[in-house]
């Protein structure tokens, strides 16, 4: 009867998420919120991140006033001083997400470590919450490409997250967003419909609008990105040629197709940037 009790037992432990041992808090400086199915349905766990990208803010340019925002926002978190969560919006491919990782590489030596959430399971920011405040290490939740439609579930959980809940923010944790929309949800004209005019002519948003900003209100350092001029764009270009060993005769030549593959995508940023270098550089020796 106790061998079938502990094949049971031993069955039952494969559908359960594992915990993260005291050794994989120590090796992993990134981690991932995942979920899965149980007999007691979805259940949400850490999962170490074993590779993590080794970009730099050196390798980030024509971003300086961006960079220096958050390297000085996350340094005084790390410290122990006051911080805010942090919202990055504006052009696709001009480095939010890149900003963040290269935060994790700058203060990792530090005590800092990242966890990635999916939008989807923001619902489940509570439960992480709980997690991570009992360690030692400073944490930032990470929400990449974060936006909204309406009605969505997890709007309402980080909203309270950032600010409203009943329970105190918690010292060792921040979020970092990034987002293309500024207000985290789709905007319509008939969102303007909803505006109130006084009779001293004075303009008051509607509960339509005031909700729709309500979310982005409550990061505390908003970090806005531009599409790169065509200068910074073959700057960056020869950032990383240079960087997968090109000399600078060949950083030359390679200018005019840089501005003809960003021509070909309708966008210079500094994701072009990077991915016509590596095709630039991956075709030198054929």
């Amino acid at each position: 009867m106790s061998d079938k009790l502990d094949r049971l037992l031993a069955k039952l432990d494969a559908w359960m998420p594992q915990e993260l041992s005291e050794a994989d808090w120590n090796s992993a400086v990134a981690f991932r919120w995942r979920r899965k199915d149980t007999l007691l349905g979805k259940l949400g766990y850490l999962q170490a991140v074993k590779h993590t990208s080794d970009i730099s803010f050196a390798d980030l340019q024509h971003i300086d006033r961006q960079k220096d925002q958050i390297f000085s926002n996350t340094k005084h978190f790390v410290a122990g001083k006051p911080a805010n969560n942090v919202l990055l919006t504006g052009a696709r491919g001009t480095g939010k997400s890149s900003l963040i990782k290269a935060c994790l590489n700058e203060f990792a030596a530090k005590g800092l470590r990242l966890v990635e959430v999916d939008k989807e399971h923001l619902t489940d920011l509570g439960d992480l919450t709980e997690l991570l405040a009992v360690r030692p290490e400073k944490f930032i939740i990470f929400c990449d490409d974060l936006s909204f439609e309406d009605g969505e579930s997890g709007y309402k959980s980080l909203k309270s997250a950032l600010d409203g809940s009943v329970a105190a923010q918690v010292e060792n944790i921040l979020i970092y967003a990034t987002s293309n929309r500024r207000h985290l949800l789709p905007e319509y004209m008939t969102d303007n419909e909803s505006y109130r005019h006084t009779s001293d002519g004075e303009i008051h948003p509607g509960e339509v609008v005031e909700e729709k900003i309500s979310l982005s209100e409550r990061f505390g350092l908003w970090i806005s990105f531009y599409p790169p001029k065509q200068d910074e764009y073959l700057d960056i270009v020869g950032h990383w040629l240079n960087h997968f060993g090109l000399n600078q005769s060949q950083i030359e030549a390679a200018r005019p197709e840089a501005l003809i593959w960003a021509l070909e995508r309708g966008s210079r940023s500094g994701r072009v940037a990077w991915q016509f270098a590596r095709h630039w550089a991956g075709q030198q020796d054929d």
